[in-house]
């Protein structure tokens, strides 16, 4: 069996609240799993624009700067059903030279649903090649609390 990933040690930078809608779930009325994915991918959007200060879609679009996820794992905890109401957080684990390392969980209260840890690179969308994150993303990421 594999081992959990291990709840993150760093402070939670950014927090969104959510509910849970029909569009997310299964013919069970659960959570399909790989929309909390969708919904992860949206706080990190929000986290670039609301929190960093760089605009997510000026980095792909004019700038050219991709920020893909290379290495991805996720803990699934318990259910989440329509209508709840959760809550999606964000902590900032490592900064690299070109990667970031995000711990991010979906929780409804005190009780966790899921957990995932993500890899992000940041790459030239000419040659998707890894290049330095750029300095505004660093400088931002510098005023987080650690």
């Amino acid at each position: 069996m594999t081992a959990s990933i291990p709840s993150s040690t760093h402070p939670v930078v950014f927090e969104r609240p959510l509910r849970i809608r029909f569009a997310h779930c299964d013919p069970a009325g659960i959570v399909f799993f790989p929309q909390y994915l969708v919904m992860l991918n949206g706080l990190v959007e929000d986290w670039f624009n609301d929190c960093l200060g760089v605009s997510y879609a000026g980095l792909l679009g004019p700038r050219r700067i991709g920020m893909p996820i290379v290495r991805l794992e996720c803990e699934f905890r318990a259910v989440s059903r329509m209508g709840d109401d959760v809550t999606l957080g964000l902590a900032v684990e490592r900064v690299g030279n070109s990667s970031l390392t995000l711990a991010l969980h979906c929780r409804a209260g005190e009780q966790e649903r899921m957990r995932s840890r993500q890899v992000l690179v940041a790459t030239d969308l000419k040659t998707h090649q890894a290049r330095a994150l750029p300095d505004d993303v660093r400088e931002a990421l510098n005023r987080l609390p650690t």
